[in-house]
């Protein structure tokens, strides 16, 4: 005879969403049945990482930690890295995919180049990291994966912010951080750029807003990832460009561990890459 606890047990549907990234690496675990996140997991490991020692650290987290331990019903992968090419779907020829990257990527030929379809007919082409999807392949079978940026485009494309002033979307890693601009629900930039210092930072923002002629008085600066006030980074950034906001995403879901608005805009492409339909 099958208990009421049995019944409910099979009725659980978790799902884990896993960030690797240059600097480390995320897990989120959450289970769709009652909304509930988990467990959350970052890992940083300091200056960039190359692909097998992040998936040596991977390996580790795996043999401590008994949460990873468990059936998923889901499993989705995402990489945040600097091997991306974004195209216009109506330029995009599959067969040719490594041709968009060969501009301003070295590509070797192990590499295995993939491809994100995104929202208003963009395509995002990446590398990811092989090593790292036979690790998941071999533990869990078929999962998806994507590239981070593809999820952040998309949830920002979402808005449909159809303002005159330019919207710049700052995901911060501590020493590297993805930027998103749009205008208009138009995507005008997608790029990574790296940093060490706090006059790096804000270089590479200015020298983007410029590049695209935007005034860095009037556009919207939103932040998301690592960055908080009362740092270095936040100050010089204050400096430039006033219209400064940290996103608060709008995510509904219980948690016993944590209910930050920090948490939310660390976690955001992992929690974003969740679906509980």
């Amino acid at each position: 005879m099958m208990t009421s606890s049995s019944k409910q047990e099979k009725h659980i549907i978790l799902k884990m969403s896993i960030q690797v990234r240059l600097n480390g690496f995320s897990f989120c675990i959450k289970n769709c049945s009652t909304n509930e996140i988990l467990w959350y997991k970052k890992v940083d490991l300091g200056r960039e990482s190359s692909p097998v020692k992040i998936l040596e650290e991977i390996e580790k987290l795996y043999a401590e930690e008994e949460k990873l331990q468990q059936e998923f019903n889901e499993v989705g992968i995402l990489f945040s890295n600097d091997l991306f090419t974004i195209v216009p779907a109506s330029f995009f020829i599959e067969e040719e995919a490594s041709t968009y990257l060969k501009f301003n990527t070295k590509i070797l030929q192990t590499d295995v180049v993939a491809h994100d379809l995104l929202a208003n007919e963009l395509v995002n082409v990446y590398i990811p990291y092989t090593n790292i999807n036979n690790y998941f392949f071999d533990k869990y079978g078929e999962f998806e994966y994507k590239h981070n940026i593809s999820v952040l485009i998309d949830a920002i494309l979402a808005k449909k912010q159809d303002t005159k002033e330019a919207q710049v979307y700052l995901n911060d890693y501590n020493n590297y951080y993805e930027l998103v601009i749009v205008q208009n629900n138009k995507l005008l930039l997608a790029n990574t750029f790296h940093y060490e210092t706090k006059e790096d930072f804000i270089y590479y923002l200015l020298f983007a807003l410029e590049q695209l002629d935007l005034n860095p008085a009037e556009v919207y600066l939103w932040l998301m990832g690592s960055i908080v006030k009362q740092t270095e980074i936040y100050d010089i950034a204050y400096t430039y460009i006033k219209n400064i906001e940290f996103l608060i995403p709008a995510f509904n879901f219980k948690s016993n561990f944590e209910r930050s608005e920090t948490f939310h805009r660390e976690a955001f492409s992992l929690l974003k890459n969740i679906k509980c339909e």
